[in-house]
């Protein structure tokens, strides 16, 4: 099967947000060839755009793979409508130009047989350099406006005594048998996800886990292993009579949800991951037991977590994180024992696979804090970017938090609940 690329640049006299949010509308019929539009949901809850073009009869479909407004970036791939093509993966990026003008980078990559291949190249130049030239004239668009925030829900504390204890803070049950779990990081617990349980318990039933030997849940009688934590995530679905999840991690929680993800993708809805994913998986076995051994240091030493939590805060605190979020971070890093954190340190660095990503078969959220030192943006974007090459018609956002460090859902609430919200309304 023969391989082509075509890729067309404009440059327009507009500042880039002006220009994505006409593009960001990912089903608005602002090509000036488009005649109909409509659009639609996949199963998974993907965002397919039906379109029909002037002077033609047949309908065209694409669905869209990858969205970035932070980055101002989406891809999109063909399901219907071009004749004897295989394979057709567009991408749209939008950046700012010297001069406070915008380049539109408009690209796709096409298989095809030798005989329509040139066709359906020609044909592809021929849509984005008129798109490109229709642009200017509907600048001005008003963007997408956020959906509302749902009213805070209650919140109530929940405990499963059968060993090991796990306790949990849960809003009320919708009855549709979903679940949205949320796994803090290993400095953390579940009340640094109170904010997040207020904002989607009304469109989803959420809880929030302490993990192993955090807060009110008990460590396992031996040192856990990632699957004991999978274990977990499916006791607390059973005990609340969940039947789908979606996963959202912090840090550690998003090493703890992919690994479940990778386990028992036929589970999830969706997956949403912040502040790190591969953990330790990619890692070697130097940079592993270095990684152990430091942090590990203080505790041999006879310290506990209260003791290095303020200079572990300076580490996961963005430049401009108000001291209530100091404090909040603080506090939910000091209350940890000393054999919780050792025993989550040893899990960590002892990962038991590298994550295979075309295993995600369910949409994918990432996001990391702009100022996060351990998770820092340019990293999670390649992750993203590889999320998206390898999962089998992906659906992938990445967000990056503005002025927020590691944890980002504590340091900016809002708008990491306003992205999370956003993805769970387009899920199923």
């Amino acid at each position: 099967m023969a391989k082509d690329r075509v890729q067309v640049t404009g440059r327009i006299a507009a500042e880039p947000n002006a220009v994505w949010a006409v593009l960001d509308d990912f089903a608005a019929a602002w090509h000036p060839w488009v005649a109909t539009i409509r659009a639609e949901r996949d199963a998974r809850g993907a965002l397919v755009r039906a379109f029909t073009v002037g002077g033609e009869a047949g309908l065209y479909r694409e669905q869209l793979t990858y969205l970035s407004g932070s980055d101002r970036v989406l891809a999109y791939t063909h399901l219907e409508g071009i004749e004897g093509c295989d394979r057709y993966d567009a991408r749209i990026t939008v950046t700012e130009a010297e001069g406070g003008d915008t380049l539109v980078t408009w690209s796709a990559e096409v298989e095809a047989s030798g005989a329509r291949l040139q066709a359906i190249c020609d044909g592809t130049r021929a849509v984005f350099e008129a798109g490109l030239a229709a642009l200017p004239g509907v600048l001005g668009r008003v963007p997408k406006a956020d959906g509302p925030m749902p009213a805070p829900v209650p919140l109530a504390p929940l405990v499963f005594d059968d060993l090991p204890r796990l306790a949990l803070t849960v809003t009320p049950d919708l009855g549709d048998g979903r679940l949205c779990l949320f796994l803090h990081g290993i400095g953390g617990g579940r009340v640094n996800w109170h904010s997040q349980l207020q904002a989607v318990g009304g469109v989803i039933r959420a809880a929030a886990l302490d993990l192993r030997g955090y807060g009110n849940s008990s460590l396992g009688p031996k040192q856990s292993k990632v699957d004991d934590y999978c274990a977990d995530i499916l006791r607390v679905m059973e005990k609340l009579g969940a039947k789908r999840l979606v996963l959202v991690g912090l840090s550690y929680g998003s090493w703890i949800a992919t690994s479940f993800a990778m386990r028992h993708p036929e589970l999830l809805d969706g997956l949403v991951l912040s502040g790190g994913c591969t953990g330790m998986s990619e890692a070697g076995p130097d940079e592993r037991e270095a990684f152990r051994v430091s942090r590990e240091v203080p505790l041999n030493a006879g310290q506990v977590p209260a003791d290095f939590a303020p200079a572990v805060v300076k580490v996961l605190a963005g430049p401009g994180a108000s001291d209530d979020v100091k404090r909040a971070l603080l506090g939910s890093m000091a209350a940890i024992p000393a054999a919780t954190y050792r025993d989550a340190l040893v899990c960590f660095t002892n990962p038991l696979e590298r994550f295979d990503f075309s295993r995600l078969t369910m949409p994918v959220l990432m996001m990391t804090g702009e100022f996060d030192r351990l998770a820092p943006p340019a990293e999670i974007r390649g992750v993203a970017s590889r999320i998206w090459d390898a999962a089998p018609r992906p659906v992938v956002r990445f967000e990056v938090i503005p002025d927020a460090g590691h944890v980002c859902n504590v340091e900016a609430p809002g708008a990491y609940s306003r992205h999370l919200l956003d993805f769970i309304r387009d899920l199923p």
